[in-house]
């Protein structure tokens, strides 16, 4: 399946966002709706092998955001 979690994000850093764009970035509700009902199929264990793919994957989007904005908030408080 396409990675449309990684295109959304390499959309958003190419627009040159602010660092308080950073900070106030959230996926699509599309994709945060994808996020969720892949995460009730994995706790009633009907997650199949492309999905738990799919699911591992907004994981490490996900880290990667939080590290991104981490660094955004430290540097605003310089």
């Amino acid at each position: 399946m396409k990675n449309l979690l990684l295109d959304e994000i390499l959309d958003f850093l190419t627009s040159a966002p602010t660092l308080e764009d950073i900070i106030a970035f959230k996926p699509s509700d599309a994709l945060q709706a994808r996020a969720s009902e892949l995460l009730e199929k994995n706790r009633q264990g009907k997650l199949g092998g492309e999905e738990d793919n799919e699911l591992d994957e907004f994981a490490r989007m996900d880290d990667f955001m939080s590290m991104l904005k981490a660094r955004a908030r430290k540097k605003l408080s310089r």
